[in-house]
């Protein structure tokens, strides 16, 4: 099966969720055999989602432009092209562009009981400028 390219709809990240601008691509829904979600996501510089947990985890693959992440209670890390970063079940996080240009990485979000996301509240800027 082949999902062509743009078929899906693409959406602009809610502000409920997510600080600046950031596109959503989605590139696969879950199905029974394969339980996770893919999609192409770019942040603008200094975008960033709200803190958040992912009942079965997360996996980003960083395909252009420099990053940021935090979890809760470590240090805010930077990560670049080919980086991949792993977001454990039920560990509180965020993540976005560096202050200096787009980011662009691909998510592929476990669904666990029907649920990828649990949104909290949003990353301030002192938080996202800690270092």
């Amino acid at each position: 099966m082949i999902t062509r390219s743009g078929t899906l709809p693409s959406s602009r990240g809610p502000a409920e969720s997510f600080t600046g601008e950031v596109h959503i691509q989605p590139l696969f829904d879950a199905e029974d055999a394969a339980p996770y979600t893919g999609a192409a996501v770019t942040f603008t510089a200094g975008a960033r989602t709200a803190w958040h947990t992912h009942p079965g985890g997360q996996r980003l693959v960083v395909t252009e432009g420099v990053g940021r992440t935090q979890q809760a209670g470590g240090p805010v890390e930077e990560f670049g092209p080919g980086d991949v970063i792993w977001c454990p079940p039920g560990v509180k996080h965020w993540h976005g562009a560096g202050p200096d240009g787009p980011m662009t990485h691909l998510a592929l979000t476990n669904v666990r009981d029907g649920q990828v996301v649990q949104w909290l509240e949003h990353v301030t800027d002192a938080e996202y400028h800690a270092r």
